[in-house]
C-alpha cells in the first residue's frame, strides 16, 4: 500500500498544475508504472482539453504494451461522452492490468460507472488511495456536484479596529487601502484559482474595481456583480471587455456581448437560491470580495466554505464601515508581508 499512496501523492502533485485551468472539471493527475518505475506522466490541462489519462498514454509510442503496467489516478476515469471520450474506454483499449484510484468521482454522470466499465473488462481496480487528500485537492468539484452550489471564498481586509472601509470615502482611492502589497498579489493569485469572483452593488459603485488578474500570471475568473435593480453605469469597471460578467438582478436584461444577466424574482432573491442558479451555470467556485452587506448575508446564510481576512495591525480608521462580525482567534493566523492573516473553514 506505501506504494500506491507515493503514486497517488504524484497524482495529486501534477493534478494541481490544473487549479485555475479546468474548472469546472476536476483537477487530474495520472501516473503509468511499470517495474516500480514511472515511465510517464500527465495532467488535465485545460477545460474541454484531454485528461489526465489521455495525456500520460500520448507519451508512450502507439504500439506500447501496457500488459504489464499499472495506471494511477487520483480520481476515477470518466465512462461517458463529454468534451472528450471516456477515459475509461482508452484504459480498456490499451489492455492496462491495473488501475489504481484515488477518490471515486460523484458527479451522477460517472459516480462509479468508470471502475465499474473497467472491472467489467477484467481490469483489477483499487480505489480510496489517499482519500481526504484528494477530496480537499478537489474540493471545489465535489462541493459543486454534493451541494448543487459553487465552493464559496469570502475574503476581507480590515484595520486594526474593525473597519474594511473608510466612510465616508475619501477622493484619493489609496488613503482607503487597507493592505500591503504582498498581500495583493496574493489577492490576485487566489482570484487566478477560482471560476468566478463576486462583488455588490456598492462595492461596483464606491471602489470601481477591475476584478481582473493583473499583478500575476493566470486566467481572469467570471465577474459576477449583485445589482438587483439593474442601478450601475455601464461605464463601470467591471462591465469593459476583460473578462466575462454575470449580472444577477429583479429585472431582466437582454445579454449584451460579454455581459449576461441572471434573473431571479424578489421572493426567491436569496444567497442560496443565487449560489444554485450559478451552479447551474456551471460554476464551481467563487471568490466574493464584496462588501459588508454581501459578507454578512453570506455569513449568516451558512453557505460558504472558506474565509480569508487580512488585518493591519497597524492601522486603524477613525470613521469607517465595520468589518463582518468574526472570531478571529478561531483562525489559523499566518502572515502576509507586514499584514496578518487569519484563514478559517466551515465545517457545518
Amino acid at each position: 500500500m506505501q506504494n500506491h499512496d507515493k503514486y497517488i501523492k504524484r497524482c495529486h502533485e501534477l493534478a494541481i498544475n490544473g487549479l485555475g485551468f479546468v474548472a469546472p472539471n476536476p483537477m487530474v493527475g495520472c501516473v503509468i508504472v511499470k517495474g516500480g518505475e514511472i515511465i510517464s506522466e500527465g495532467w488535465h490541462k485545460k477545460y474541454g482539453e484531454a485528461h489526465a489519462e489521455v495525456n500520460a498514454i500520448k507519451n508512450l509510442p502507439d504500439n506500447f504494451d501496457y500488459s504489464d503496467c499499472e495506471l494511477y489516478l487520483n480520481l476515477e476515469p470518466c465512462s461517458h461522452h463529454g468534451k472528450t471520450p471516456p477515459c475509461s474506454d482508452l484504459i480498456i483499449d490499451k489492455k492496462i492490468k491495473k488501475v489504481i484510484i484515488g477518490n471515486l468521482d460523484t458527479n451522477p454522470l460517472v459516480a462509479g460507472k468508470g471502475i465499474e466499465k473497467l472491472k467489467k473488462a477484467g481490469i483489477e481496480v483499487v480505489a480510496g488511495v489517499l482519500e481526504k487528500e484528494g477530496r480537499d485537492l478537489n474540493k471545489r468539484f465535489f462541493t459543486f456536484h454534493e451541494k448543487k452550489r459553487p465552493y464559496i471564498i469570502l475574503k476581507w481586509a480590515q484595520t486594526a479596529n474593525g473597519f474594511i472601509s473608510r466612510w465616508p470615502l475619501s477622493d484619493i482611492k489609496e488613503d482607503n487601502w487597507i493592505t500591503c502589497h504582498q498581500s495583493k498579489l496574493l489577492v490576485h493569485e487566489w482570484r487566478s484559482h477560482e471560476q468566478a469572483i463576486m462583488i455588490g452593488t456598492n462595492t461596483a459603485i464606491n471602489d470601481n474595481p477591475e476584478l481582473t488578474v493583473r499583478h500575476v500570471k493566470g486566467n481572469n475568473p467570471i465577474r459576477i456583480v449583485i445589482d438587483r435593480q439593474l442601478k450601475l453605469d455601464n461605464g463601470l469597471n467591471v462591465f469593459n471587455s476583460d473578462a466575462k460578467t454575470i449580472v444577477v438582478s429583479e429585472k431582466e436584461k437582454e445579454n449584451n456581448n460579454n455581459i449576461s444577466y441572471l434573473t431571479l424574482d424578489k421572493a426567491h432573491f436569496t444567497v442560496k437560491n443565487i449560489f444554485e442558479s450559478l451552479a447551474k451555470q456551471n460554476i464551481s467556485s467563487v471568490f466574493v470580495e464584496g462588501g459588508a452587506l454581501l459578507l454578512d448575508s453570506i455569513i449568516k446564510s451558512g453557505l460558504w466554505d472558506e474565509a480569508r481576512v487580512f488585518v493591519n495591525p497597524d492601522l486603524e480608521f477613525k470613521n469607517g464601515i465595520a468589518a463582518p462580525e468574526f472570531d478571529l482567534s478561531k483562525g489559523v493566523q499566518s502572515n502576509s508581508g507586514t499584514d496578518l492573516l487569519f484563514s478559517f473553514t466551515n465545517n457545518s
